[in-house]
């Protein structure tokens, strides 16, 4: 992931991935297991190459898979290891960059109860369903209080599973409105302006022949751009997600209906990508460099790249200097957004041979320090708002106070054990964008939703 972005949050959530049923109605934590680890028997493990991660001797060893990023993971684990004194040592596994990659492998670690998964970063969308198969060590309530003071809502919500706390925020992520200064003053319009909505967008975009940058491909990305739609409109997914595949599921609503509509009229209109379809995270950000770059939606790590891609010549360093950001757009003038929510968090795996000692390795690759220096080394935002007020992190990141506020406001996606299948379901019935109808793809995905938690369809 690194400076690319919220990736683990943007790559495909069902596909190619075993089928399984987790929910406590569906019998005990081994039962579960067991249905893991027959979904996961035809494939191999896999064995990440491991990085030696500083001096530890003859210290206990513990293990940590991490999303790629460019080494700032790696820097804290040496730091870590260094301050354990010789408790333990870190070292670091890498995962794949595609997040159902991510999840597959360690679904099969933890199926086969593979003892050396100590730590791991974890996509929030992911905790609930390992958490419910028993496949985390969960904090207790004395652990849990110094991960979570301090730490944005929204980011400690996406930890937790049935009221307890089964990994820590790491950092956290949203998405902002980046866009051309020069096009919105052409467009005569405030993207800053407190009720500034989806429509006022398209409008300015139609207006000025410039693109509006999304992501939307049949992928992880689609489904969190339709949810912070509905949730902005005052809706939801699901609800009552402990109750497993007997969850409510509410996306066939008045806000989903809303949603539908903005997605529909910016995909059939002159300001969508030509590729739209098929965009994800980078093909969106480079709409905003090109001839009729206008506007984008897209994760933190924007700032950094187009800082990156100009120092290096790939793109102008006017448009560095053009860029500007605002908060997540309203769909409703009168109802304030709910900006989208992604980050890593960190889970200690339930069958490692030292769990103490990876919960206390937990607290120091969790510490403010080290989020801010990963903030700083990696471009992924903090998951502790005071941290955004610091100096250093102000001045290399001038949206920072934007992010916090976005953070704070934003809605996380459901979390539930059948998240993969939530998203794979209702990504099916709202793709493309351009066939999306408000009149009936809400139900329509709410009756294909339903079927497949309830082994009726398959993806």
């Amino acid at each position: 992931m690194g400076e690319r972005g919220d990736r683990t949050e943007s790559d495909q959530a069902g596909r190619v991935r075993p089928r399984v049923r987790t929910a406590r109605r569906h019998g005990p934590a081994e039962r579960a297991r067991s249905a893991w680890l027959r979904g996961a028997v035809a494939a191999a493990l896999l064995a990440g190459g491991l990085t030696a991660c500083g001096d530890g001797g003859g210290a206990p060893k513990l293990t940590w898979y991490v999303n790629p990023d460019n080494g700032g993971q790696a820097a804290i684990a040496k730091s870590c290891t260094q301050a354990a004194g010789g408790r333990y040592r870190i070292e670091t596994s890498l995962l794949p960059s595609d997040a159902t990659q991510q999840r597959e492998q360690l679904i099969r670690r933890l199926a086969a109860k593979d003892s050396g998964l100590d730590l791991m970063s974890l996509d929030p969308v992911f905790v609930a369903e390992a958490a419910n198969a028993g496949f985390l060590r969960p904090f207790t309530r004395s652990e849990a209080a110094p991960l979570t003071d301090g730490v944005f809502a929204p980011a400690v919500r996406s930890s937790m599973w049935e009221g307890r706390l089964y990994a820590a925020p790491f950092w956290a992520n949203t998405q902002l409105l980046w866009y051309r200064k020069s096009v919105a003053k052409k467009a005569g319009i405030d993207p800053n302006a407190p009720d500034f909505t989806w429509d006022e967008l398209i409008d300015a975009a139609v207006r000025t022949n410039t693109v509006i940058g999304v992501q939307g491909n049949r992928y992880e990305g689609y489904m969190v751009w339709i949810n912070a739609l509905i949730a902005s409109a005052g809706g939801r997914v699901i609800s009552d997600a402990e109750k497993g595949d007997d969850a409510s599921i509410d996306i066939d609503s008045p806000a989903a209906g809303q949603a539908a509509t903005i997605i529909r009229r910016l995909a059939r209109s002159s300001a969508a990508s030509p590729t739209l379809s098929t965009d994800i995270e980078e093909q969106s950000r480079a709409t905003v460099n090109g001839a009729r770059g206008g506007f984008l939606l897209n994760w933190g790590y924007v700032w950094r790249a187009e800082k990156g891609d100009a120092d290096a010549g790939a793109i102008g360093k006017d448009i560095v200097g053009d860029l500007g950001w605002a908060r997540y757009p309203r769909v409703d003038a009168r109802q304030p957004s709910k900006p989208p929510f992604g980050g890593i968090e960190i889970g200690v795996g339930a069958y490692g041979k030292h769990k103490d000692l990876a919960v206390d390795a937990v607290r120091c690759i969790t510490s403010p320090a080290n989020m801010k220096r990963y903030m700083l080394d990696e471009g992924n935002v903090a998951a502790r708002p005071a941290i955004f007020d610091d100096p250093d992190i102000l001045k290399e990141f001038p949206m920072a106070p934007l992010m916090r506020d976005s953070i704070a406001a934003a809605a996380p996606r459901p979390a539930t054990p059948y998240y993969a299948d939530l998203s794979g379901a209702v990504q099916n019935r709202w793709h493309p964008p351009a066939s999306v109808d408000p009149a009936t793809t809400p139900r329509r995905s709410a009756e294909f939703v339903r079927a497949v938690l309830g082994d009726q369809a398959l993806l």
